[in-house]
């Protein structure tokens, strides 16, 4: 099995970093200004903007 790599509002992080919230059945993004929030391990995801949307990791590479 591997890591879970989208998450619901509600869940803990399963790791520190940043995460950006996605649109329903989409492998980027594909949404005008989403959110991104950092937690730490253990942290709660936040709501998104709608029910549709879900968190996933956000990777900056600059």
């Amino acid at each position: 099995m591997g890591e879970q790599s989208e998450f619901e509002p509600g869940q803990r992080a399963p790791n520190d970093g940043e995460y950006i919230e996605i649109g329903e059945a989409s492998f980027h993004t594909g949404i005008n200004n989403p959110k991104i929030v950092r937690l730490s391990k253990g942290d709660r995801f936040p709501e998104t903007s709608n029910h549709r949307r879900k968190w996933r990791r956000f990777n900056n590479h600059g």
